[in-house]
């Protein structure tokens, strides 16, 4: 009785149940640089429970209403360059690392992103036809080397409001050359206007929701602070029916750190590790025990270890401070 009771079950519900993997990805945001890797710059990554790196190659614009992107060049960083990018993925799966290739456009100056408008149709169609080189150049490089997980933008919110048809065809394009698993990885304010979640595999959210106001927020607080935003991410999963993927998370190691998470502003400089080690603890005690969650990855991780980070440093990097205990122990236990 109990048997058929639970087949039941499986057939009201089993058909709503998200295609959540049973590993969470544990992952980090490695970052590119001038030099080839080795085992010296991968070990350090494996030693924290990572099973999962996010290689990320740039492209190039002058400003925001530029239609010409730049990328794989010369002048570039060697981990930027699509030899680069397959030299790390080669490098990190020698620790049985899998990889999200998350290729990401960089605008002079800093400039956000998301407000990338271009100013006329030709500009468009220009700005169209040379991304669509970027990511297909790197998503031929994915299918090549059986790349896990592919991004297939970031942060581009302007670029997806006002030229949803091309997005949706890039995405089929992308299929035609890549068959593994597809997000895209929207802003924290971002993702819930994004239109084209049921033609890819995880709802990526760049995952900087405001808080707390406090100077150095507890644990409590920061989770207290999830509340708001949680039951929203969670509604709108349920609603797609898709699991989500918190494709960048991470904390500056300064004062009001769960503020305002994206900031990068320059004048905020007094060191508070305690603040960056909380809002951390919050997040994996918010989410990584969800079964509609399926992981992230930490924002950001340099190759060389023994030199980044520390306890003067103030930006957003893990390395060698009190949060990157705290992010090996949540990831040897999801691991």
């Amino acid at each position: 009785m109990r048997f058929l009771f639970g087949l039941v079950l499986l057939s009201i519900f089993g058909c709503s149940m998200k295609p959540v993997d049973s590993q969470k990805i544990n992952g980090v945001s490695f970052v590119a640089s001038g030099i080839a890797i080795d085992s010296s710059h991968t070990k350090p990554v494996a030693s924290i429970h990572a099973n999962y790196a996010a290689i990320m190659p740039f492209g190039f614009i002058q400003d925001l209403e530029h239609p010409e992107l730049f990328f794989n060049s010369q002048r570039q960083w060697f981990g930027e360059t699509r030899a680069g990018v397959k030299q790390y993925i080669e490098s990190l799966r020698k620790q049985n690392i899998k990889i999200m290739l998350k290729p990401q456009i960089w605008v002079s100056h800093g400039a956000y992103t998301g407000h990338i408008d271009m100013e006329s149709e030709v500009d468009w169609q220009a700005f169209e036809n040379t991304y669509s080189r970027f990511i297909l150049e790197f998503a031929e490089l994915a299918e090549e080397l059986q790349v896990e997980l592919f991004c297939i933008g970031t942060e581009l919110d302007y670029f997806i409001k006002n030229r949803p048809e091309y997005w949706h065809n890039l995405i089929e394009t992308i299929k035609e050359v890549y068959k593994g698993k597809l997000t895209y990885a929207a802003n924290w304010d971002e993702f819930k206007r994004t239109p084209f979640w049921n033609d890819i595999d995880y709802i990526g959210i760049d995952a900087y929701f405001p808080l707390s106001d406090l100077q150095t927020p507890t644990i409590e607080d920061c989770k207290n602070g999830w509340q708001i935003h949680k039951p929203i991410i969670n509604k709108y999963a349920d609603s797609l029916n898709k699991p989500v993927l918190f494709t960048e998370f991470g904390y500056r190691s300064v004062d009001y750190t769960a503020k305002e998470p994206w900031k990068s502003d320059r004048s905020m400089t007094e060191v508070n590790l305690s603040a960056q080690a909380n809002a951390t603890q919050a997040l994996f005690e918010t989410f990584w025990e969800e079964p509609w969650f399926s992981g992230g990855f930490v924002w950001k991780w340099f190759h060389n270890h023994d030199d980044i980070g520390g306890e003067t440093n103030n930006q957003f990097t893990p390395q060698n401070k009190p949060v990157e205990s705290i992010i090996k122990s949540h990831y040897q236990l999801h691991n």
